[in-house]
């Protein structure tokens, strides 16, 4: 994010564009949740036809006003951070009522239902209110979020993220298996397995729906709101940290095996916070995020479609599947 703590004194240093539209701020209000208002009454320049922004319109000072603390900033975060998953955990309840109601619904449908609810409405629709409730217009939340078509540059980001990702996890995986730890399964690779004909629309919806949604809550929302008076790595990884204990309720089996996964899923997360961090547009983390999430799928699919084939490459080179 753009450093606005430097000044020469001749010009004021630029805004980031995600802590909200730009706008002189005289009385030094703050938003709802403690970030910065801005406003100035019954003063206008007779110079500028722009008219005064909305009252509640927030802008950041990056932690230099008071009313802005660190503190509220964390808290903000979390609790934007763990509703976002009670919201889905209760959708879920309503659509297993609607199951029992009708005598069970086909996967297809029960399936975008649960990304309905669970990611557009949970993740995104969350995220959209918080922003809106802060006082940004449509304009000042795709400022403020960074929603812009990636460059050709970002593309090459996305790639990069993805084989450092890559990388990272075989790593972190060859640790995992010497200290004979067992991660926990997914249920949406448990759900993926028992229903291999649904793996072709997960993979879709990993890059329209899960890579998106999640993004935008937990980078674009809860990194974005750290920033306004955090460091860039502090707020990297507090959300990064947020985002991979949210997965808890995603995940089956014992509490060791759950935070073996939690451990796991922190690293892709911080390469996701970092590539926002670097580009400021959520559609690059967005994109990272459903190719990660994408590959994971296909490469279950490979492994139930092909599976007498593997298992004889696998013994022949004696070498283990990466995931």
């Amino acid at each position: 994010m753009t450093d606005t703590s430097r000044d020469d004194g001749e010009t004021a240093a630029p805004v980031d564009e995600r802590d909200g539209p730009e706008s002189t701020t005289v009385d030094g209000g703050s938003t709802p949740d403690g970030g910065v208002e801005t406003s100035t009454p019954g003063i206008e320049d007779p110079q500028d036809p722009t008219p005064d922004p909305p009252e509640g319109t927030a802008v950041g000072d990056e932690g230099d006003d008071a009313g802005d603390s660190p503190t509220t900033a964390i808290l903000v975060a979390l609790g934007l951070g763990v509703l976002g998953p009670l919201i889905a955990v209760v959708g879920s309840f309503g659509i297993f009522a609607l199951e029992f109601a009708t005598g069970g619904l086909p996967q297809v449908v029960s399936l975008a239902l649960t990304l309905i609810v669970g990611q557009y409405i949970a993740f995104a629709g969350l995220a959209l209110v918080y922003l809106r409730w802060r006082g940004f217009d449509r304009s000042g939340i795709i400022s403020y979020l960074g929603v812009r078509w990636p460059t050709p540059f970002e593309l090459g980001v996305v790639v990069v993220g993805w084989v450092t990702i890559l990388v990272t996890v075989i790593g972190i995986s060859f640790v995992v298996q010497l200290l004979g730890a067992e991660p926990a399964a997914n249920q949406s690779a448990e759900v993926a397995m028992a229903n291999p004909a649904l793996i072709p629309l997960l993979i879709v919806a990993m890059f329209l729906v899960v890579g998106p949604c999640e993004e935008i809550l937990y980078r674009g929302v809860v990194q974005g709101r750290l920033r306004e008076t955090l460091p860039a790595a502090p707020s990297i990884i507090i959300a990064s940290a947020v985002f991979a204990l949210i997965h808890v309720v995603a995940l089956t089996g014992g509490i060791e095996g759950r935070l073996v996964t939690v451990a796991v899923l922190f690293f892709p997360s911080l390469v996701f916070g970092i590539v926002y961090e670097y580009t400021e547009n959520i559609v690059v983390p967005s994109l990272l995020h459903g190719l990660h999430n994408a590959v994971i799928f296909t490469l279950l699919y490979v492994s139930i479609a092909f599976a007498d084939e593997i298992e004889e490459l696998a013994e022949m080179l004696a070498l283990p599947l990466p995931f």
